[in-house]
């Protein structure tokens, strides 16, 4: 497997993990049912799933995986825990959302874009990935 499918594999691997820790942080916020639950679990399980594709493949070469910069983990962690503590309302949370699937489309794009030389499984799952992330910011989009 060539260095671009590899590369490419690891950021698709670390968009998802970021992806999944930021539901996953904002969840207990949502205090009251507009549906914006049943939206997080949804993109969540797709993010999993694609990041377990991703895992797998990288396990098959024996690649380890990238896991998101843990400064960089941290920093935001505290940030939205921040921004919740003031405000934890529905139309918050989706702007926060929605700010990470714009951050993740054009890292994935820009990524889909270096890594020319990716195999062309590697490069369907990350249009797969960017998919999701399009799909999921429609999603929220009613709740702004």
């Amino acid at each position: 497997m060539n260095e671009d499918t590899i590369k490419l594999l690891k950021e698709c691997n670390a968009g998802c993990k970021s992806a999944t820790n930021s539901m996953e942080q904002v969840m207990p916020f949502i205090k009251e049912d507009h549906g914006l639950r049943d939206i997080l679990k949804k993109f969540n399980d797709e993010h999993i799933s694609i990041g377990d594709e991703c895992h797998a493949l990288l396990n098959e070469i024996r690649e380890d995986e990238k896991d998101p910069h843990p400064a960089a983990k941290v920093f935001s962690w505290i940030s939205t825990e921040m921004k919740l503590m003031m405000d934890s309302q529905p139309e918050h949370i989706a702007e926060l959302l929605l700010d990470g699937c714009n951050m993740g489309i054009k890292s994935l794009s820009r990524y889909l874009n270096q890594y020319q030389k990716a195999s062309e499984e590697t490069r369907e799952l990350t249009r797969k990935l960017i998919q999701c992330e399009q799909q999921f910011y429609k999603e929220l989009l009613p709740y702004v």
